[in-house]
């Protein structure tokens, strides 16, 4: 006989509304770079691989991430595009794929910044958008010597006419976002990319309207986020992720207190953000000193809007510990997640390798079944 009492992981499918998306649980697909769309264009392998997740009751999805439309957006040519009448052919069949299976969908806008040319060889006639002219502090990273020795020559500034030209690519790419049916806009503001790159002070030493202290410093991401808001109106979400770490540098911060942090997020949700998306290596670490609250949790409490925590979701090693080993093995963190949730510490769980070897991992999630083991090599690699 049933007591009537909740079950655990109740909270974990709780509905949520952001402006005009309803969201059926809390489950989030983080994005996860796979580069399988040739020439920037997903194709039926895409669209099948993010209709079975859909399929499998997540949430939400959050795309890889898309190239904005801008000459060093991203070197990779695999990674997708939006501004090419093929590649939004492309996404709108994934999204209606996706629509079909009862799912939601947003795109992860991206621009590298300081990182173009991480991912592949580049034409030396584009320049890296670089705040100041620099990659990074190095430090505990896994990039390799020769690739940190090139790029960590200095390069120009960026100018005025750059800057302005950068947050235009990112206002069209939304607009061709919303032309192709997503359900809102998702922004990569973390790991030392270029709107991360503005927030962290090892690489915009400016001195002028957007470089200085951690106000200043926000304006440029602030100021793409306004630019996305009027383009595509009130109704629909904008999410946007942050990091402490930087690829650069493992051990980096964006902010020492948690009033340093507050300028910052407060200032991008002024802007039009609804979503924070912590990007931390393990959700459930304590952020700053004295509070085991994790960064999602900081980002909710400073600012008052939904966050979200990704990082190591029922995984015993983080992404950059299980590249040396080829697995990460499970780990049970899911009470963990839980109880954060139940206390609301945060509201969303993005998840992301977990997705990889299920796609329905939030059907085994309700039904309390085993985590799935994750394998590098089998579940990274492909589409399935």
């Amino acid at each position: 006989m049933s007591t009537g009492a909740p079950a655990p992981t109740d909270v974990l499918f709780a509905p949520l509304k952001i402006r005009s998306l309803e969201l059926p649980n809390r489950i989030v697909m983080s994005p996860m770079t796979r580069e399988r769309c040739p020439r920037g264009i997903p194709g039926p392998d895409v669209a099948a691989y993010y209709r079975r997740r859909a399929e499998g009751g997540t949430g939400l999805i959050i795309t890889e991430g898309v190239a904005i439309d801008h000459p060093s957006a991203v070197d990779s040519p695999n990674v997708p595009r939006l501004h090419t009448a093929e590649a939004r052919d492309g996404w709108r069949a994934v999204v209606d794929a996706v629509h079909a299976a009862g799912g939601k969908i947003v795109p992860q806008l991206w621009h590298v910044g300081p990182l173009w040319g991480a991912m592949a060889g580049v034409d030396p006639s584009v320049a890296p958008m670089r705040p100041s002219g620099l990659w990074g502090r190095p430090g505990h990273t896994y990039y390799p010597k020769d690739y940190i020795d090139r790029a960590s020559l200095p390069t120009a500034a960026m100018t005025d006419d750059d800057i302005d030209g950068v947050i235009a690519a990112f206002a069209r790419s939304a607009r061709h976002a919303m032309q192709s049916g997503f359900d809102g806009i998702a922004l990569h503001g973390g790991h030392g990319y270029l709107l991360d790159s503005f927030l962290w002070s090892a690489t915009n030493r400016r001195d002028d309207h957007w470089g200085g202290d951690t106000e200043r410093r926000t304006r440029f991401p602030a100021a793409v986020v306004r630019a996305i808001r009027q383009e595509i109106g009130p109704h629909m979400p904008i999410f946007f992720r942050f990091s402490q770490h930087k690829q650069q540098d493992y051990r980096a911060r964006i902010a020492d207190t948690p009033e340093e942090l507050a300028v910052a997020l407060n200032a991008l949700v002024d802007a039009g953000v609804d979503v924070l998306d912590a990007s931390v290596r393990r959700f459930d670490a304590p952020a700053f000193e004295g509070s085991p609250r994790s960064l999602a949790g900081w980002a909710k409490h400073l600012t008052g809007v939904p966050a979200m925590a990704v990082g190591s979701v029922g995984l015993g090693a983080t992404l950059q510990e299980s590249m040396g080993q080829g697995h990460s093995g499970t780990h049970d963190n899911i009470p963990e997640l839980l109880r954060r949730l139940a206390c609301g510490e945060f509201d969303l769980a993005g998840i992301g390798r977990m997705h990889l070897a299920d796609p329905a991992l939030t059907r085994r999630l309700r039904d309390a079944g085993p985590l799935p083991a994750f394998d590098r090599q089998l579940h990274q690699l492909p589409l399935h």
